[in-house]
This record gives structure tokens, sequence and C-alpha cells, in this order.
């Protein structure tokens, strides 16, 4: 069904849910109006609609929510599901050893998404949440994922403009082509202070079993020297989960010498 101007419902209703972000999870009818657009009496309809199906639900105050219908069903047919759960021992192996940020992002169109972190009060400063996302070129699982990623993305973001965060973020073209090549060269990416000078981000690329890079492994640290020690930490648990990935059969039929899933392929 389509609205008098050409607009269908259903592009109304990806609207309202995109009007919900990280920081503001709950909004009232009139914000929701005011951030796609819709006249007030129609997300006010909307609104109903989707609280009576579960898809959105109100608090005490009449603030609106996602519902936990949506994020059953999500949750039910991500197809990263079986990333995350073989991802799970490693992150928490990994962050009962650093006792700081352990986190799983993929890509997702330009952007890295964060599927998962683990964290602890009092660690240091992290700009990433579950869901949330951040520019390729700032990020060390941004990083990991670009550098292995489809060569036209590459030269798309490398044409900018990329947004500075501190003054070590790589903010021209010629600066991140050399740290992309980096992340190629030794296998990691090791960013200090690219989003926040007290942090320091290592991230270690996860592939699936044709030796495709499908997510990057990371940790947030304090950004001091002793953080190198961190490095071999976090390739180990990434190539563990890319053995995790491999199906049974695997290394018969498609893994090649090296591969995650191959049996002369060991841990870092």
């Amino acid at each position: 069904m389509r609205t008098e101007n050409g607009e269908s419902v259903l592009a109304r209703i990806v609207r309202i849910f995109e009007a919900f972000t990280p920081e503001e999870s709950a909004l009232t009818v009139s914000a929701i109006s005011r951030r796609t657009g819709l006249h007030v009496a129609t997300a006010s309809r909307l609104v109903a609609e989707l609280v009576s199906c579960g898809f959105l639900t109100r608090d005490a105050d009449r603030r609106v929510r996602i519902g936990m219908r949506m994020w059953e069903l999500a949750t039910r047919a991500l197809p990263t599901l079986s990333l995350r759960n073989a991802a799970m021992p490693f992150m928490a192996g990994v962050h009962d050893v650093v006792g700081q940020h352990v986190q799983l992002g993929v890509l997702e169109g330009s952007e890295v998404l964060f599927l998962e972190r683990l964290s602890v009060p009092g660690a240091v400063i992290n700009y990433t949440s579950i869901a949330g996302r951040l520019p390729l070129h700032a990020s060390s699982s941004g990083l990991v994922l670009l550098a292995h990623g489809p060569a036209d993305l590459r030269e798309q973001v490398l044409k900018g403009p990329l947004k500075r965060y501190t003054s070590h973020t790589p903010v021209t073209g010629a600066q991140l082509r050399a740290v992309l090549a980096e992340v190629r060269r030794q296998g990691y990416a090791y960013c200090s202070g690219f989003v926040h000078q007290d942090a320091l981000g290592i991230a270690a690329p996860v592939r699936d079993a044709r030796g495709d890079v499908v997510a990057a492994l990371a940790v947030i640290v304090p950004n001091e020297p002793r953080a190198a020690a961190v490095v071999p930490v976090v390739r180990s648990a990434a190539r563990g989960v890319s053995r995790a990935l491999c199906a049974p059969g695997t290394p018969a039929l498609y893994a090649e010498p090296g591969d995650p899933c191959d049996g002369s392929a060991t841990a870092v």
C-alpha cells in the first residue's frame, strides 16, 4: 500500500525504526514525528499499530522503545548468529586475560558494525557499543575489514572525506593507504589513539572456511607501550574463531594450505 505522495507504508515504518539511536533509545511520538518528517497523527497511528504487534513498546511515561518482539525475530534470523556463537568463547578468554574491552565487528556498507562487546567497569574509554557503528578508517576493526575488503570499497573510502578524531587518525588517502598496507603486511591492526588519545585498538581478521575475512576481533586497551603484549592474544583468538567457523569436512573439501580450516594452520 502506498500513500498519496507515493511512499509506501513500509517505508514510513522503516523511518520510524531508524529514528531510534543507541544514545536515544526512548522517544516520544512527537520526537518520532520530527525525526521522520511524518505528521504527528500519522506517526501516532503507525506507532500504535507497531506497539500492538510488539515491535514497539511504551514506557510508563508513554515514551516509545523498540519492542522485544523485534529483538526476538531479528535474533532468530540473524545471519551472523553462527559467527557470534563461534566467537563468544574466544572473546571471553581474551577478556579474562586483558580485562578491558573485547569486541566483534563486521563490514556493513562503509562502516564497521559491532555485533558483540565484553567490558568491565572502569575500562578505558570506548566509543563502540553493540549494534553501534564506526567509520572504517578510524577503528582497528574497520581497518582490518577495509584492508581485506572489496577493492572498490577501499578506493571509495580512500577518496574521503575522512573524519578526524585525534591527531593520529589517518585523514588523507596517502596516510590511510599506508596504514592498510601495514595491516595486510603484519596481519593485524594496531591503532594508537586513532579514536581517542587514551585508547589503543588492536584487531585481527576472522576468516571463513574459504579464507575470506568475515569479521574482526578487537580489543580496546589503555594507550601505553606495554599494550603490544596483547597482540599475540588477539591474533590467536581470531584464528581460533576462524577454525570454529569451519564445518566438519571443510578441510578435505575447501581448505588450501594455510587456510584456517587446513590442518597445517596453527594459532599465532
